[in-house]
C-alpha cells in the first residue's frame, strides 16, 4: 500500500515540474528569439517479484514472465526545442534574424566570455558599438581587403572582435571617406552617323576656311586657301568655333576632393573613302572645362570609326585611350592630376548621339549618413557623396548538437560537453551557418496551442495521481478501522 503513495507521490512531483516547464513556456510565448523546452518522463526502478522463466522442453511446461511492481516517475529530460520560430518584420536595420543553423556571437567588452543566442534585436551605442539589449558587444570581423574584380574580401580565419560602425583598429574613422582622384572615366554610347561634318572652321575674324581633301596626318605649317589671304595652319581647337555635334558633361575630382565639371565635345571631321577596308569616318574631340581650369597634352584628339560603325582602335594616329591632364587654377591649392579618357565603347550609327560616362572613379569626401545589412552579413556604411563601403562582417556560431546548449538567461546560451565547443565562426550562408533576414526578428518558437494542450493533459496526471494518494489513504483509514 505504501508503495501507491509514494508512486503517486513521483507522479505529484513530476506533473508539477512539468507544469513549471509549461508555465515559462507560455511566460516567453512573445519573447525574441526564446527557444521552447519540453519535458518527458520515465518510470523509475521496479521492483521485481519473480523473475522470468524458461520453456521445458521436456515437461512441455511453458515459460513465464518476470513479474514486476513499478515504483513511480521521474523526469527524464527537460529538453530545448531549437526549431526556429515565426518571423517578425521590423524594419529596422539593427533587427537580424538567422534563416537556418547557427547563433550569434556576444560577449561583454573585450574580453568577456562568449555566449550565443537567436535574439537579433541589437541597436548602436553612442560609441558605435552593435550591442544587444543588455550592452553584449556583437561580434564578427572589420578588417577587409579588395580582390582584383573590386569586391571586398573579410579574412574570416582572424580573431573575431567586437563590431563599431565608427572606427576600429583598421579605419581609425569610418564617420568620413576620404577624398579619391579619378584615375579613369569610361565613355560609352552612340555618336550619330547622320549628321554632316564640319568641312570647315571659323577663327572669329569672319573668313571661312574651307577644308577638303583627305586626311593627312600631320598638319602643314600653312594652308593654301582661296582668296587673297593665306592663313596659318588649322589651330589645334580647330572645330572649337563650330557647335559640336555632341557634348557629354563629365565630373572628375582631384586628390582634396575638388570638383571639376568638365564637357567633352565631339565633332564630325570627314570620311575617308580610300582605305582599303572601306570608308572610315573620323570624329575630332576636345575636352572643356569651366574657370581657370587647363588641360595639358591629350585634350584634343582624334577617334575613327570603320565602316561598319565601330571604332578603330590598331590605328596609332587616332587613340582610343588618352591621358588628360587637368590643371587647375591655383585658388585650388592642389597639384595637376591626371585621368585616362577611354573611348573604346563608343560606336557610330545611324541613331541619336546618346554618349555618356560610366566607370569613373574618383569622388568627393563624404559622411556616413546610414547603413545596410545584407543576407551575407556585411554591414555596408551609406556616405553623403553616394560612394558605400564595408564596415564590417556579422560572425555566426555553428554547433554540432546546438540542443545540448545550456541556457544562461536573456535569450543566452553558453556551450557545454554535449553540445560541442565553439573554434571558430563563420560568414552568414557559408560551411551550414544561416544567412540573415535583415529587418527581421525571430520571435519564440513555442505553439501556444500546443502548451494549453499539454497542460490539461498534465492536469490530469497531476489529478490521477493525487486520486490515488487519496484513494490509498481510504484503503489504510480502513485498515485502521478494523482494529476498532
Amino acid at each position: 500500500m505504501m508503495r501507491s503513495m509514494f508512486s503517486s507521490v513521483s507522479g505529484l512531483k513530476s506533473h508539477q515540474t512539468k507544469m513549471d516547464v509549461i508555465g515559462n513556456n507560455i511566460a516567453n510565448v512573445n519573447t525574441v528569439g526564446y527557444k521552447a523546452s519540453r519535458t518527458t518522463f520515465a518510470e523509475v526502478f521496479a521492483q521485481t517479484l519473480s523473475g522470468a522463466g524458461s520453456p521445458d522442453a521436456n515437461s512441455g511446461k511453458g515459460g513465464t514472465n518476470p513479474m514486476q511492481i513499478g515504483l513511480g516517475m521521474n523526469v527524464n529530460a527537460v529538453d530545448t526545442l531549437m526549431s526556429r520560430g515565426s518571423l517578425q518584420r521590423t524594419d529596422s536595420p539593427t533587427d537580424l534574424s538567422i534563416e537556418g543553423e547557427g547563433f550569434f556571437i556576444v560577449r561583454s567588452g573585450f574580453e568577456g566570455t562568449p555566449m550565443f543566442t537567436r535574439a537579433g534585436n541589437f541597436s548602436i551605442d553612442k560609441l558605435g558599438n552593435l550591442v544587444t539589449s543588455e550592452g553584449l558587444n556583437l561580434l564578427g570581423w572589420q578588417k577587409y581587403s579588395m580582390d582584383s574584380d573590386g569586391n571586398y574580401i573579410f579574412d574570416t580565419q582572424e580573431e573575431i572582435k567586437p563590431l563599431n560602425l565608427y572606427e576600429d583598429e583598421y579605419n581609425l574613422n569610418k564617420r568620413i571617406i576620404a577624398a579619391k582622384a579619378t584615375t579613369q572615366a569610361v565613355l560609352s554610347g552612340n555618336l550619330d552617323a547622320t549628321v554632316s561634318p564640319v568641312g570647315g572652321y571659323d577663327d572669329g575674324s569672319g573668313v571661312d576656311h574651307s577644308i577638303n581633301g583627305a586626311a593627312i596626318d600631320t598638319i602643314p605649317d600653312s594652308l593654301d586657301s582661296s582668296g587673297e589671304n593665306n592663313e596659318d595652319g588649322i589651330p589645334d581647337d580647330g572645330n572649337a568655333n563650330s557647335d559640336p555635334h555632341f557634348i557629354v558633361p563629365l565630373t572628375v575630382y582631384d586628390k582634396l576632393g575638388n570638383e571639376y565639371k568638365l564637357n567633352v565635345r565631339f565633332w564630325k571631321n570627314f570620311t575617308d573613302s580610300t582605305s582599303a577596308e572601306g570608308p572610315e569616318t573620323s570624329w575630332y574631340y576636345s575636352v572643356a572645362g569651366e574657370g581657370d581650369t587647363s588641360f595639358g597634352d591629350g585634350a584634343t584628339g582624334f577617334i575613327k570609326f570603320d565602316s561598319d560603325g565601330k571604332i578603330i582602335k590598331d590605328d596609332a594616329n587616332f587613340g582610343v585611350k588618352e591621358t588628360i591632364q587637368v590643371i587647375p587654377s591655383a585658388i585650388t591649392g592642389t597639384d595637376s592630376f591626371e585621368f585616362e579618357l577611354n573611348f573604346e565603347k563608343l560606336s557610330m550609327y545611324a541613331d541619336d548621339s546618346s554618349v555618356k560616362p560610366t566607370q569613373v572613379d574618383g569622388y568627393p569626401p563624404g559622411t556616413l549618413t546610414s547603413f545596410n545589412i545584407g543576407s551575407d552579413g556585411i554591414l555596408t556604411g551609406v556616405y553623403s557623396n553616394g560612394r558605400q563601403q564595408p564596415l564590417a562582417l556579422v560572425g555566426i556560431a555553428v554547433f554540432d548538437n546546438a540542443a545540448g546548449l545550456q541556457k544562461a538567461g536573456s535569450n543566452l546560451f553558453l556551450p557545454t560537453s554535449n553540445s560541442g565547443d565553439f573554434t571558430r565562426a563563420y560568414k552568414p550562408g557559408t560551411e551550414g551557418a544561416g544567412s540573415l533576414n535583415p529587418g527581421t526578428l525571430e520571435m519564440s518558437n513555442v505553439d501556444l496551442a500546443q502548451q494549453f494542450t499539454e497542460m490539461i493533459v498534465t492536469q490530469r496526471g497531476f489529478q490521477a495521481n493525487s486520486r490515488i494518494m487519496t484513494t490509498a489513504d481510504e484503503i489504510l483509514q480502513e485498515l485502521a478501522n478494523m482494529k476498532r
